[in-house]
């Protein structure tokens, strides 16, 4: 019996667009990214889909809501599912970090599992919620379909999960915004990764 994971990072946001980053800040969809996600949800209206989950962060929720509309399901919010808390790196682009943080930045792209970020978490316990996340709702969807909208870090850890990878070079799994990654669960335990960061549904915009 499979249990399908879709899982589905959040439209564009401001930041996204800025190179920031946003952790837990709530920072709301993009009319821009508004529209990706209605481009998927039309992809996947003609799937069965039997339950819709999201971070509860705002550009998350609104992303399933989209996608959730076609099929006129229920979209069920867990806070484990946020992205990393960055604390005091929300707000600040990939270089401002470098440049103010100078050997912290630097042990974050080593070994992001054991450096504390200032005023935030560190990866192994997004790992840990996640992991908590997602054997929940396996076990409440055997057998079924599972929309998972969520942020960039949640799902390249669940895909890193999955396929047994070492999580401190987890950042090296590209995920653009409303990217289609699926996997599909043999019990909670074996996983098969059958698409990742999907964006055909988008239009060429190069």
């Amino acid at each position: 019996m499979k249990t399908g994971i879709y899982l589905v990072r959040h439209g564009e946001t401001a930041w996204n667009a800025g190179g920031k980053f946003q952790g837990h800040s709530d920072i709301p969809l993009t009319e821009r990214g508004r529209e990706q996600a209605r481009t998927l949800a039309a992809r996947l209206s003609s799937l069965k889909i039997d339950a819709f989950y999201s971070s509860d962060l705002s550009r998350a929720r609104e992303t399933a809501e989209i996608l959730a509309e076609p099929h006129q399901g229920t979209v069920y919010y867990l806070p484990e599912l946020r992205e990393i808390n960055f604390g005091q790196w929300e707000g600040l682009t990939f270089k401002e970090i470098a440049e103010a943080y100078g050997e912290l930045s630097t042990q974050w792209w080593t070994t992001p599992l054991t450096t504390q970020i200032p005023a935030g978490e560190r990866l192994q316990q997004v790992v840990d919620r996640c992991t908590r996340a997602i054997t929940d709702i396996l076990n409440r969807h055997a057998g079924e379909t599972v929309v998972v909208a969520a942020h960039g870090g949640v799902i390249r850890i669940i895909v890193g999960i999955a396929l047994g990878l070492d999580l401190n070079f987890f950042w090296k799994l590209r995920l653009d915004n409303v990217s289609l990654t699926i996997l599909k669960y043999h019990g909670s335990d074996k996983a098969i990764l059958e698409l990742f960061n999907d964006t055909c549904h988008l239009p060429d915009e190069s």
